[in-house]
């Protein structure tokens, strides 16, 4: 449970970070940023997965580019669930994807034995 709780605030600060650096991305409050960060947790633990075997043969061809746009997809749709986050258009979503996921590396090096 605080590996989860320790991912959704990496994720918000990665969002934090996105709605400083690219365009188009912004969040109304520090409560709707960490809402967003834990509903990042739950959409890529959910409804990710699902996507990625669906989409496994485009990623295979891709040499696994297509995972950017998968990670670009689940921002969007925190996005659209939350009221106070908005994305505008995929080439943000990518970029705050990217920002996310740098951040998210962050977590994982920190709490490595």
């Amino acid at each position: 449970m605080t590996a989860f709780v320790l991912r959704a605030v990496f994720a918000a600060l990665g969002l934090w970070l996105a709605t400083a650096w690219v365009d188009g991305v912004s969040v109304d409050s520090a409560a709707t940023l960490l809402m967003a960060g834990l509903l990042l947790g739950v959409v890529n633990a959910t409804v990710r997965p699902l996507l990625m075997l669906l989409t496994l043969p485009l990623a295979v061809v891709t040499l696994g580019f297509f995972l950017l746009v998968i990670n670009a997809w689940m921002v969007g749709l925190v996005a659209w669930m939350l009221d106070g986050m908005t994305v505008a258009g995929f080439w943000p979503a990518l970029w705050s994807s990217v920002i996310i996921g740098v951040a998210g590396a962050g977590q994982e090096i920190s709490t490595r034995p």
